[in-house]
């Protein structure tokens, strides 16, 4: 059964969802949760073999606008306060839960999405499960169904997006001189590129090759958003709260002591410890309102990634009450300096005015949503979107934070680096 759902709906989300969530035997299990997901699609939130992997839809709600955030809140909370409940595991990511993604800018047509699944697999730990979902029905337990393997998408061509390389430099530049000129302190500026396969895109043969190679990041596929992010925009768990800041970059060499050498190099860089400050000093004043607490480390650690490494800050608190979801914090603190830039609503406008895209979901929140608010929130980074019209087609997506120190050559190398994940990803070697 499925059911779409618009926002101006009563009710936002059909009533009463029921849902059931059993014990699972972890053995029973794949190592790889995403090759359980078939052929034509299905919802991923995975990291380091745990996670969620979800397929079918039962409900669809979809908004758009500033208040995006809060009609999806608002929508599930409602679904939530009727829904009939029966879950025998009761951990993080057990009973009813909702994939959403969202777009970047308050204007964007792509506006925000929360799917409701019908079937969900997870695992964490020791410990797995399967929840069905349905609506105004008793749920029944089913068991995993194996699937054909992932089909290769063949040769994969690249075009410029929005702006051609010499496009970008010169953006970077303007960006720089507004940044000298007093205007900001620092703007994040992305670029697209337009892949084209031979073969109708198959997300699961992405998706395999991302978890395979960034098992410290989230792998994850919601309404047509893939990739496998770094950065863990918020996540809430019994009171908890807590957030990874990346901001500083520099390409890795494929030489371990030239790697390790760049890292010092990194971490003790005035450019990107200066872009890295701006972002962690960001996200905690938007998060403290939320929190009776909040801890900051003094400096940051290098987080090494096989294509970059980051300057990286976990930033945690103490939720004050129990009133505020997950999706909530992630509406509040999106978006970060470390997306955008700052001060983050001059920088939004400036780089709406030089990207010369519209950025779709890239950069916004992606992740889950549980029944008592809690959830995982990532920044949709290291991304691209799928066409829904072309089977072949998909933007690529990469970004680079923009200080007065920066050099447009430099940055768009790193722009490169980071357009890396996606690239092999959909390599067919």
């Amino acid at each position: 059964m499925t059911t779409h759902v618009h926002p101006d709906m009563a009710g936002g989300l059909p009533a009463p969802l029921v849902a059931r969530t059993v014990a699972v035997d972890p053995t029973t299990l794949p190592a790889d949760l995403l090759s359980l997901l078939p052929a034509d699609g299905g919802l991923a939130w995975v990291r380091r073999g745990d996670g969620l992997v979800a397929w079918g839809e039962v409900a669809r709600l979809r908004t758009g606008g500033p208040e995006r955030f809060a009609e999806a809140d608002d929508a599930w909370g409602d679904a939530m306060a009727h829904a009939v409940v029966r879950d025998e595991v009761q951990l993080p990511g057990t009973g009813p839960i909702a994939f959403g993604s969202f777009a970047f800018a308050d204007d964007s047509p792509a506006g925000g999405t929360l799917i409701v699944p019908r079937v969900v697999v997870g695992r964490r730990g020791d410990d797995a499960w399967l929840t069905t979902i349905e609506v105004g029905a008793v749920a029944a337990a089913v068991s995993p169904v194996p699937t054909d393997p992932p089909r290769p998408p063949g040769a994969v061509t690249m075009s410029p997006g929005g702006l051609d390389e010499a496009g970008w430099r010169a953006a970077v530049a303007h960006a720089v001189d507004e940044i000298r000129s007093g205007a900001l302190d620092k703007v994040v500026l992305a670029r697209d590129v337009v892949a084209r396969t031979a073969e109708p895109l198959d997300p699961r043969w992405v998706l395999g090759r991302l978890a395979a190679d960034y098992t410290s990041c989230w792998t994850f596929a919601v309404d047509g958003l893939v990739g496998a992010t770094p950065e863990l925009l918020v996540r809430s768990e019994k009171g908890l709260v807590t957030s990874r800041v990346l901001a500083g970059t520099i390409r890795r060499t494929g030489d371990d002591d030239a790697d390790l050498a760049h890292a010092a190099l990194l971490a003790h860089s005035s450019k990107d410890l200066e872009e890295h400050e701006y972002a962690v000093a960001s996200l905690t004043r938007e998060l403290e309102p939320f929190c009776s607490s909040t801890n900051v480390p003094e400096t940051p650690f290098v987080l090494h990634l096989p294509n970059v490494l980051h300057l990286a800050t976990d930033v945690t608190g103490v939720l004050r009450g129990a009133d505020a979801s997950s999706l909530a914090l992630a509406a509040a603190l999106h978006p970060t300096a470390a997306v955008a830039g700052t001060p983050t609503p001059k920088a939004v406008e400036l780089l709406a005015e030089l990207e010369q895209m519209d950025r779709g979901r890239y950069a916004g929140p992606v992740g889950w949503l549980g029944a008592d608010g809690d959830g995982e929130w990532g920044i949709g980074l290291r991304s691209a979107e799928l066409d829904a019209d072309d089977p072949h087609r998909l933007r690529l997506f990469a970004g680079c934070g923009i200080v007065a120190a920066s050099v447009p050559d430099s940055e768009l190398a790193e722009s490169e680096a980071k357009l890396e994940p996606m690239r092999h990803a959909l390599g067919s070697e």
